[in-house]
């Protein structure tokens, strides 16, 4: 045999040793395969590309979808009325809701104080006066309104009213 045929002998060898090789690499997404003096790779799916060295795909997520709430404080200075109501679908629903709720308890002449989407109120009564305030926790509200209290010069604040509008999650 000559020194050239040796060579061409070991060159097809080697390949078909790494074709083998090939085939059983793990992670290949595809079966051996082999025929007379050949072996190989045949995709196991093959309308789709090969996933070799890629990361499996969480399916994706349908875009969260929010409703919105809303809440309104409604009151009555002279006799110390007040209407509230939370939880509504609408900034009109809110404040026509809370007037009524107002007048429902002998305030005539109900006036809106504040309507509120998605957060949380608080009302702070001192003497002489009474401030709301928002924020995005009942905690962060009744901190503002003290707050807006002690520094309008008011005396014993407190809270008188808190509640939260929050959106809901749909989807």
């Amino acid at each position: 045999m000559s020194h050239c045929t040796v060579k061409i002998l070991f060159l097809f060898g080697l390949f078909v040793i790494a074709g083998a090789l090939h085939a059983q690499e793990p992670g290949v997404d595809c079966a051996p395969i082999q025929g007379q003096g050949w072996t190989g790779c045949a995709p196991i799916n093959p309308s789709q590309p090969s996933s070799q060295g890629q990361q499996p795909q969480a399916p994706q997520r349908p875009p969260e979808l929010w409703q919105d709430h809303w809440g309104a404080i409604a009151t009555y200075v002279p006799n110390g009325s007040l209407g509230t109501v939370n939880d509504l679908a609408s900034a009109s629903q809110a404040e026509q809701a809370a007037l009524a709720d107002c007048r429902s308890k002998s305030g005539t002449a109900c006036k809106i104080e504040i309507s509120y989407r998605n957060q949380c109120a608080a009302m702070i009564v001192g003497h002489p006066g009474y401030s709301i305030a928002l924020g995005p926790t009942v905690a962060e509200a009744i901190q503002k309104g003290i707050k807006m209290c002690t520094d309008a010069g008011d005396t014993n604040c407190h809270v008188y009213y808190s509640a939260c509008s929050l959106p809901v999650r749909i989807q």
